[in-house]
């Protein structure tokens, strides 16, 4: 177990919270939770199959979508251990040691997925403006090395986080404001200077933000490109092919706005507020992304359907 040194002592471990004033319905609560767990994992390992066994999904937009429910996967698995202690046991506590490795894991699955978002925006620009040569630029090798580049970058950018957690000094054992470790969660309790924290902090929020309105720029590109299309049932051909990714990209970047918000401009509204929103921002994506893309995507949809089909056949 890690031991933080403080000026009033160590601080071996850190206190989640559940949701206040609800501690009597934990057990019920977790019920939810845990099915939200189940179909998330079940959804995204069938999109993973899916496209594996078909050899007509091995595309550069279906590849980017297989890293995208990895990447899902990753951040049910980083925050799913202590959701359900605190939900199924009441086991609120949780090791210095395990909360810097989870914080890591969040927010590198996180940033993982707003890069993903960022480089399937670029996959569908390239598609519309550019369908002759798609294949050609967006070759498996390519998919592959863009992948690798993106999963350095985002465990990188998160890479000193628990680092410069541990050096702080700690002078409480206070409870943190979610049902998981999150960096300016943890930070927020120290009691030495963490002035890095919060600078590098922001600078993490500040890539996101970059990733989005990249994103915001790329959709610019695609609507002028497909004004530019003389058919109008070729234009709606081509928007229809960015719905299920749209929705995806609100899906994960409107809770963590919200979040944004509240947490700056509401900071006197009820901590269960915080907590619900905070869980909407790791449980939404994973959940959702599945369902979006099973639904709006007609090539996963026939081939869910056909196993399903062939199952029970």
């Amino acid at each position: 177990m890690s031991i933080i040194n403080t000026s009033y002592g160590e601080i071996t471990s850190f206190l989640l919270v559940g949701m206040p004033g609800l501690e009597y319905a934990h057990i019920w609560i977790s019920i939810p939770i845990c099915s939200m767990y189940l179909v998330a994992v079940l959804g995204n390992c069938t999109i993973l199959f899916i496209i594996k066994t078909e050899p007509s999904l091995h595309e550069p937009m279906y590849y980017f979508l297989s890293m995208l429910a990895l990447s899902d996967l990753g951040l049910y698995l980083s925050s799913m251990p202590t959701m359900l202690r605190i939900y199924l046991f009441n086991a609120l506590e949780i090791s210095a040691n395990a909360c810097f490795a989870q914080e890591f894991f969040i927010h590198g699955f996180s940033a993982l997925e707003s890069s993903i978002l960022l480089i399937m925006s670029f996959d569908r620009f390239l598609a519309i403006h550019n369908p002759l040569r798609y294949s050609s630029i967006l070759t498996s090798i390519r998919v592959a090395q863009i992948g690798m580049v993106f999963s350095f970058k985002s465990i990188l950018l998160v890479l000193p986080f628990p680092f410069t957690l541990r050096s702080l000094k700690y002078c409480s054992k206070s409870p943190l404001s979610h049902s998981y470790c999150l960096h300016q969660d943890v930070m927020k309790l120290s009691c030495s200077d963490n002035r890095i924290d919060v600078i590098y902090g922001f600078f993490g929020a500040l890539c996101l933000m970059v990733d989005f309105m990249l994103i915001a720029v790329s959709y610019i590109l695609i609507l002028k490109t497909v004004l530019g299309i003389a058919s109008q049932r070729e234009q709606l051909k081509a928007l229809n092919t960015c719905v299920s990714h749209i929705c995806a990209v609100i899906i994960f970047y409107l809770p963590i706005i919200n979040l944004a918000i509240v947490h700056r401009f509401a900071q006197h509204v009820s901590p269960l507020i915080n907590i619900l929103m905070a869980n909407v921002l790791l449980l939404l994506p994973p959940l959702m992304n599945p369902i979006v893309y099973c639904v709006k995507t007609r090539q996963i949809r026939v081939r869910v359907v056909a196993k399903l089909c062939h199952k029970q056949i």
